[in-house]
């Protein structure tokens, strides 16, 4: 890095991204250079006694055998010079554009002399020789073919590393003073939406899907603006980030135990919620999240079933549904009601106790399903998560927008693509009439909302709407997104919110805020990286294998990770020219203020139950004894502001592993019950 300017305009590759790539291509080449010195030891002397295209022959043989030595020698050129210096130091590998220059040249020649092989090979009326010897041909053959493809991919590689931004006229014009986008920022955001419609043409074309696709542009244009990060960038500095959270975690552990503070985290389940609502319990949580569960439908089924869900969904199924008279209001499902037969497999209720299922999903609009709870007596609106590109674009229209509700602070902001959600989910229970239809079938039963990732965001925001219609509502939430809605509003609805979270779960910690400060976070430790970027993405596979060994934790780093870098190659390079450095140091902070796509910080709502896998002690591990498999603790929203990379953060995501970690530690509980019992 920074990226790499060839031709007069800027690629989505770095001078330091040659070296894996390039060691491949040596392999391959000397390969090629040994099986072309044994066609031209058998077979160069036969060439003279050809009837025609001897001369062909004989160029091919000898160009291909000085080609290949110039490239191997260009190769390995190239390899040295880009595995020199540490990612940001520019200058280590300045010889690095001109070496490229001469290895895309030499494509030029290799392309003459691959059709004379191409001639030899398959076309012979035009080369004609009496001796025929098989190895020769089929080594010319085969990698004749083989140049071709190598030349088709090295096209392709092309097109995946060009920028269209690359152009110099997109950075002359930079922000002005007051607030205007540049040019390239507003061509970002065109591209982006193209991209979007392209790939996306199957979606439904609609307000709301433009208004989508104009949002998650703009923020994806906003993310790494003023930077001069490659993919590969992000990739090293996402391993940076891991080697860099461990050493703080490890920092902290050893301070709290210097200090003797207190353990945040308990395994005491009774000691949790001595001081919490009754309602506010793992066993009403574990049941509540299985229904949240249950509104994924019949993919969650097949997910969790691959082999036999099948036959799940078959014993559940009604054939020809739509011929049939239902005593459940469905829509939007198919003929033989598939996503209701999951369901009723996941939460083993019976089809009269599921009151309404709507499983249209659309940009902004999520499938739910009311069902009666005769258990808990309560009534369930269970609102469905991320499963669907359409779930995705409307968790990325991330941006705040006003959230009005009755008893909310006047000033109340909210992530704009789950107002939406609930919006819509409002007016169909509006146009429906069902919660009053079921309140006065069961006027004691309580009201009770869920979901899990995307649907316990909207089902937070949809009762804040419905509370002042139905002040007994609560809602019990899993694995909410962070940047839902502003402080104020947050703390309001702690009194009637149950948010459970577990582990590293990423979601968890994701928002435009989060996302703003991980760029940040990526930014400093690749300026405070001591190694080459192929050094990092090595260590990275080894990570990912074996952990992060102790020593990687200090030698990894040349300077100290809380000082912000100084002038940064990172940034594009007309702003470099055009600004202080203490204008720098604010792009590059962490303060709210600075931010370019939203003003407003969002954060998680309610109360916030904590969960994370309890390591043993010493004690424990030596005397092979088992104990509490987790521990939690009361966490605050501000908790879930920064990214974490983690290897569990996607697992922990998952709406099964949050079931199975409630499971356990409420097994767990009634076993300690049970052995103190028979004591």
């Amino acid at each position: 890095m920074p990226a790499i300017r060839l031709f007069g305009r800027k690629w989505l590759a770095a001078s330091d991204d040659l070296v894996i790539p390039g060691l491949f291509e040596i392999t391959f080449r000397v390969v090629w250079l040994i099986l072309i010195a044994l066609v031209y030891v058998r077979y160069y002397n036969h060439t003279w006694r050809c009837d025609s295209g001897g001369d062909y022959i004989r160029a091919y043989l000898n160009g291909m055998v000085v080609l290949l030595v110039v490239q191997i020698v260009v190769l390995i050129a190239l390899v040295n010079r880009s595995a020199q210096g540490s990612i940001t130091d520019e200058s280590a590998r300045r010889h690095v554009p001109p070496l490229l220059l001469l290895k895309i040249f030499l494509i030029l020649p290799e392309t003459v002399l691959n059709i004379f092989g191409t001639m030899w090979a398959f076309c012979g009326d035009i080369i004609v020789c009496h001796h025929e010897e098989e190895f020769s041909k089929t080594v010319i053959e085969a990698l004749t073919l083989l140049n071709w493809t190598l030349f088709g991919l090295a096209i392709f590689g092309f097109a995946l590393v060009f920028d269209p931004l690359g152009s110099k006229r997109y950075h002359e014009i930079q922000e002005t003073p007051g607030g205007g986008e540049s040019l390239r920022h507003r061509k970002a955001t065109s591209l982006w939406q193209r991209r979007f419609r392209w790939a996306f043409c199957w979606m439904r074309s609609d307000e709301y899907g433009n208004e989508a696709f104009r949002q998650v542009a703009a923020l994806l244009s906003d993310l790494f603006r003023s930077t001069d990060l490659v993919p590969s960038d992000v990739l090293a500095g996402c391993i940076l980030l891991r080697v860099k959270q461990k050493k703080e975690t490890r920092e902290m552990r050893r301070i709290q135990m210097l200090s003797h503070d207190d353990l945040k985290y308990t395994t005491d389940v009774h000691k949790i919620f001595v001081f919490a609502p009754k309602w506010m319990n793992l066993e009403n949580a574990r049941h509540f999240l299985r229904l949240s569960i249950a509104a994924y439908g019949w993919p969650f089924v097949m997910y969790r079933h691959c082999v036999t869900g099948i036959c799940r969904l078959m014993s559940q199924v009604t054939c020809c549904a739509c011929f049939r008279t239902k005593s459940t209001i469905v829509t939007d499902d198919n003929c033989c009601l598939c996503n209701l037969a999951g369901v009723k497999d996941i939460s083993k209720l019976r089809e009269e106790d599921i009151l309404f299922a709507s499983f249209r999903n659309n940009v902004f609009e999520l499938p739910f399903c009311i069902i009666t709870d005769h258990k808990t007596s309560s009534i369930v609106v269970a609102v469905r998560g991320s499963i669907s590109l359409r779930d995705i674009f409307t968790d990325l229209t991330a941006g705040s927008d006003q959230f009005e509700a009755e008893g909310l602070p006047p000033d109340t902001m909210a992530h704009k693509g789950m107002i939406e959600g609930a919006n819509y989910i409002y007016r169909r229970l509006k146009e429906t009439n069902i919660l009053d239809k079921a309140r006065s079938l069961y006027p004691e039963y309580d009201l009770i909302l869920t979901g899990h990732s995307l649907g316990a965001g909207v089902a937070c925001l949809l009762a804040l709407k419905i509370k002042p219609k139905y002040p007994d509502v609560k809602v019990y939430a899993f694995a909410t997104p962070a940047g839902l809605l502003s402080r104020e509003a947050a703390r309001l609805t702690e009194s009637f919110i149950f948010t459970i979270g577990v582990g590293d779960d990423f979601i968890m910690r994701l928002g435009v805020d989060s996302a703003e400060n991980f760029r940040t976070g990526i930014i400093q430790v690749l300026h405070a990286s001591r190694l080459p970027k192929y050094r990092v993405l090595l260590n990275g596979c080894g990570y990912a294998l074996f952990g992060v060994p102790p020593c990687d934790l200090e030698s990894t780093w040349k300077k100290d990770l809380s000082s912000p870098p100084g002038r940064s190659p990172l940034l594009e390079p007309k702003e470099i020219h055009t600004i202080t450095s203490s204008e720098e140091a604010g792009i590059l902070t962490r303060d709210i203020s600075q931010r370019r796509f939203s003003k407003t910080r969002l954060y998680t709502a309610g109360r916030i139950l904590h969960i994370v896998n309890r390591k043993k002690t010493k004690t424990e591990r030596k005397n092979g004894t088992g104990g509490p498999s987790y521990e939690m603790r009361w966490a605050t929203a501000e908790d879930f502001m920064e990214l974490k990379v983690m290897p569990r953060m996607l697992y922990d995501h998952l709406p099964h592993n949050v079931y199975n970690t409630l499971d356990t530690i409420l097994r767990e509980q009634r076993d300690d019950i049970s052995e103190v019992t028979h004591i």
